[in-house]
């Protein structure tokens, strides 16, 4: 019987071959080369390539807590070119952000987003030391995402897919898979998904991860950040933008960090995600306001949660 190489259908439990594009082995998933829909009883559990364009756009359009485009004032300054991202200079006198409306950052998502930003040391091999207000704080915000209409819609569409049986297993994966910790150093627990991602570290010298907008103005306000120049800015008119930027962190130096630019916490959270679960360790082609974009995610394969589960290492966008 013929089958499409890319799924599982017909081919489950069928031994390793190298010469298939996907596996379908138990071992496939120690090696991260299953299948999409590998473990889903029917090919109506995968998550296709139309499921994402299609979701995606109902993602984008529930952000009701995005800026408004007067919200943001940018100024992006120097454009570098792909042999200038490297060479660590300041092309850009002035900050990115010219002007923000922080009414922004009292809106309960934002709020209780900025509130986890500084519950992390950004050196890596650092131990993370978790208190009870910090578990409370990640529940707080994750409570507060769930009430948004984006992330009901994230859930359904997880749900109708069988990833999920209820909203309360979603949390408490969401939980796990973005605020567990594991060890990026030498056996510490001094990492987790939402910090590379949103928080951001410093290892061998450089910048790692630190991929969110809200983290970047906040520094940058205090003199924290510098903005030096950026590769690539969006094709989009409002926000959320995107903008592949350059920029020293206290001295540390970013050569790439793409971020999405006026996107609220729980669209970021969510897209993020959505491919995490439905496209891990691949690019996941999605569609925003007619535009296309993609996101790499990746697991992290050191270690796992609950039966194999993999924790987040790092969620970003493709800047081409």
């Amino acid at each position: 019987m013929y089958t499409a190489p890319d799924s599982c259908e017909g081919r489950c439990e069928e031994p390793y071959s190298e010469e298939d594009e996907c596996h379908c082995d138990a071992e496939c998933e120690t090696y991260g080369n299953c299948c999409e829909d590998y473990g889903f009883s029917s090919s109506r559990d995968a998550i296709t390539d139309e499921d994402l364009l299609r979701v995606s756009e109902q993602l984008y359009r529930a952000d009701h807590n995005k800026a408004r485009p007067n919200d943001i004032a940018i100024n992006p300054q120097y454009q570098a070119s792909p042999d200038e991202t490297g060479d660590q200079e300041d092309r850009s006198p002035w900050p990115l952000y010219k002007h923000v409306n922080e009414e922004l950052f009292s809106k309960p998502t934002y709020a209780s987003f900025i509130k986890l930003l500084d519950n992390y040391q950004r050196a890596t091999g650092r131990e993370e030391e978790v208190t009870a207000e910090e578990l409370r704080e990640q529940d707080n915000f994750l409570k507060e995402v769930m009430k948004t209409e984006l992330m009901k819609k994230l859930f359904a569409f997880l749900h109708q897919k069988n990833r999920y049986s209820s909203e309360q297993e979603f949390v408490a994966d969401l939980k796990e898979m973005w605020f567990g910790l594991y060890s990026r150093g030498d056996g510490e627990q001094d990492s987790s998904g939402f910090e590379h991602v949103f928080s951001g570290e410093v290892k061998k010298g450089k910048v790692s991860g630190f991929h969110n907008w809200i983290r970047f103005y906040l520094l940058e306000k205090k003199g924290i950040v510098n903005y030096f120049s950026h590769n690539f800015d969006g094709p989009w008119d409002t926000y959320p933008d995107v903008l592949g930027l350059q920029f020293s962190w206290d001295g540390f130096y970013k050569e790439v960090g793409s971020a999405f630019i006026g996107s609220s916490p729980e669209f970021e959270l969510g897209l993020y995600t959505l491919c995490f679960i439905a496209r891990p360790g691949r690019a996941c082609y999605l569609s925003l306001g007619g535009y296309s974009l993609s996101i790499q995610t990746y697991p992290w394969t050191k270690s796992t949660y609950g039966n194999g589960k993999k924790y987040i290492a790092t969620a970003y966008v493709i800047s081409p």
